[in-house]
C-alpha cells in the first residue's frame, strides 16, 4: 500500500511562493472562526515513517496558526501514572475543547501496533484493539470532533539520506521519533501498519497518506487538507448524529424495575449494627490486601432523590483509607466540561490502581435526568447506552471493578423524607425546588431507569438494585455487594 503512495511528487519554488501565503491566510481565517464559534474541536493525528518530516509539518502549522489555540500531545511509553489507569485514559485526558485544535503524535494506534509487531499480543487481541479504536473515533465524530489522520510516507532512499543527516546534525535527531517499534521490527510493523490504515480509514476518521520526499509538496498538501476540511465543516456543520441503538421497546404493562424491588426488606437496629461492622471490617481487609494494588474500584451510585445515597456512601468510605479514596459528587457540567465530549469528565476522574473512586451520580445522567428533562437530544441519549457500555468494558479490562448501585424507594416514602427534610433546620439544605419538580415526572424517570438497566447491566458491570425503603437494609446491601465484587476480582 505505502509503496504505491510513494511516487515522485515535487513542487517548484514558484508554486510554493505563490500558494503558501494564500494557504496561510485561509488557515488563520478558518481558525479564528473556529475559536469564535466554538462549535467543534479538531484533532490532527500525525504519524508516519521515520524521517518523513512529522516534526517539520507541525512546525509549519505553528507558523500558520495562532499557537494560543493549538496544542501538541506527544506520547512516549506510558508513565507510572498512566500505566495505573486504562490505556485510553491519557488520550481522553488530553482531548481539546471545542474551538481548539490538537495535534497528536504517537497516538492510540502505537501501542497495539508495536505489541502486535513484537508478538506480545495475538491476532484476536489486535483485532479487539482496532475495534475499540474505531468505537473511540466514532464517538469523537458523534460528539462533533473533526478528526483527520495523516500518514507521511517517504521512499527508502530519501529516508536513508534524512536519517543520516539527522544523526550528524546537532539537535535534529531528537525530532526523529521511532514510532513503530525499532528497526528490527520495521518490515513486520510496516505490514501491520498498512493493514491498520486500510481497516481504520472511515468517513468519520479518514487516513490521508501524504508522499513526503519533497518537503514543499508535503507541507502544502498537509496545510491544504486541513484548511479545506476546516472550511467545509464551518460552512456545513455536521448533521445531528443518528442513534446507534435501536428504538426502545414499548412498555406495554406499565411495569418498571422499581416494581421488582421488595421494599419491605428491613433490618432491626441490633442486627444492622452487627452486619454493618462485619462488612465494613471486611471491606477494610480487602482494601489492605496486597493484591488490591493491582486493581482499582469505581463505586457508582444512582437513585431517586432522598433515596439514601449519601448515607450509603458514608458507610462505604468510613471503612477505607482516605489517602486512597476520592469521592466525586456529580452535578450539572461546568463550562469547561460542556465543551468536551460527554464522557471526558468521567474519564479524567478514574482512579489509579490501588485506589477507590466513589461517584455520587454518574455518567448515567445522560440517560436519566438529561433524557427526562430534555437536556440531551434523543439521538444523544440513545447513543449513550452503547458508549457507556464500551466505557465500562474498557474499565473492566484494565482491572477496575465497576460496582453500580441504584437505590430505589416508593413515591410515598420519598414524599415522607422530603417533608422531614423540609422541617429540619439541619437537613433543609438537602431539599430543593428542583427535587419537588422532579416528583411530577416520577413515571418518566421510572421508565428511563428500566431502559437504563435493560441496556447497561452487563457481565463486566452489572447493576445492583437496592431496596432502600429501609436505610439500614440498603447500607448493608451496598457494603456486602461491594465486598463480593472485590473478592471476585482478587480471586
Amino acid at each position: 500500500m505505502f509503496e504505491s503512495a510513494i511516487q515522485h511528487h515535487a513542487l517548484d519554488k514558484e508554486t510554493w511562493a505563490a500558494e503558501e501565503p494564500e494557504l496561510h491566510a485561509a488557515l488563520i481565517d478558518a481558525q479564528l472562526e473556529l475559536v469564535e464559534r466554538r462549535d467543534f474541536a479538531v484533532v490532527l493525528l500525525v504519524t508516519g515513517f521515520d524521517g518523513a518530516g512529522k516534526g517539520a509539518v507541525i512546525r509549519h502549522l505553528y507558523e500558520w496558526l495562532d499557537p494560543r489555540h493549538l496544542r501538541s500531545n506527544a506520547y512516549d511509553r506510558p508513565t507510572d501514572e498512566e500505566r495505573a489507569r486504562p490505556r485510553m485514559w491519557r488520550y481522553w485526558r488530553d482531548l481539546p475543547p471545542r474551538g481548539e485544535i490538537a495535534v497528536v503524535f504517537n497516538s492510540w494506534y502505537n501501542e497495539p501496533l508495536i505489541e502486535r509487531a513484537r508478538g506480545d499480543i495475538d491476532e484476536a487481541a489486535f483485532e479487539r484493539e482496532l475495534t475499540a479504536i474505531d468505537r473511540f473515533e466514532r464517538m469523537l465524530a458523534d460528539e462533533g470532533v473533526l478528526l483527520l489522520k495523516f500518514l507521511l510516507v517517504v521512499s527508502r532512499k530519501e529516508q536513508k539520506r534524512r536519517l543520516a543527516l539527522a544523526a550528524r546534525t546537532a539537535g535534529e535527531s531528537r525530532h526523529v521519533l521511532d514510532e513503530w517499534g525499532g528497526r528490527s521490527y520495521r518490515r513486520k510493523a510496516l505490514s501491520i501498519a498498512s493493514r491498520t490504515v486500510r481497516q481504520t480509514s472511515s468517513a468519520h476518521a479518514p487516513w490521508i497518506v501524504i508522499p513526503s520526499d519533497d518537503p514543499e509538496y508535503r507541507d502544502l498538501t498537509f496545510g491544504r487538507t486541513i484548511a479545506q476540511s476546516l472550511r467545509a465543516r464551518l460552512d456545513n456543520p455536521a448533521p445531528a448524529a443518528t442513534p446507534s441503538a435501536p428504538a426502545l421497546i414499548p412498555n406495554l404493562d406499565n411495569r418498571t424495575v422499581l416494581d421488582t424491588l421488595d421494599l419491605s426488606l428491613k433490618l432491626e437496629p441490633g442486627e444492622y449494627k452487627r452486619q454493618l461492622g462485619k462488612w465494613q471490617d471486611r471491606l477494610a481487609e480487602l482494601a489492605d490486601d496486597r493484591r488490591f494494588r493491582d486493581i482499582a474500584v469505581v463505586a457508582a451510585f444512582e437513585g431517586a432523590d432522598a433515596a439514601g445515597k449519601g448515607g450509603a456512601i458514608r458507610r462505604v468510605t468510613a471503612a477505607l483509607d482516605p489517602r486512597r479514596l476520592r469521592i466525586h459528587p456529580i452535578a450539572a457540567p461546568t463550562d469547561e466540561e460542556k465543551v468536551q465530549p460527554y464522557l471526558w469528565r468521567f474519564w479524567r476522574r478514574l482512579p489509579r490502581k490501588g485506589h477507590v473512586a466513589v461517584f455520587d451520580r454518574t455518567w448515567y445522567g445522560r440517560v436519566l435526568v438529561e433524557r427526562v428533562e430534555g437536556f440531551a437530544s434523543e439521538a444523544e441519549w440513545l447513543r449513550a447506552y452503547g458508549e457507556i457500555n464500551q466505557f465500562e468494558e474498557q474499565l473492566a479490562e484494565s482491572g477496575i471493578v465497576v460496582a453500580k448501585f441504584y437505590l430505589g424507594i416508593s413515591k410515598e416514602e420519598q414524599l415522607r423524607r422530603f417533608e422531614a427534610r423540609a422541617g429540619s433546620p439541619l437537613k433543609r439544605f438537602k431539599i430543593t425546588d428542583e427535587d419537588w419538580r422532579n416528583r411530577e415526572k416520577w413515571d418518566s424517570y421510572a421508565q428511563a431507569l428500566s431502559d437504563m438497566v435493560d441496556r447497561t447491566s452487563t457481565p463486566a458491570a452489572p447493576w445492583t438494585l437496592v431496596a432502600a425503603e429501609d436505610k439500614r437494609w440498603a447500607r448493608v446491601k451496598v457494603l456486602k455487594t461491594l465486598c463480593r465484587r472485590i473478592e471476585a476480582a482478587l480471586g
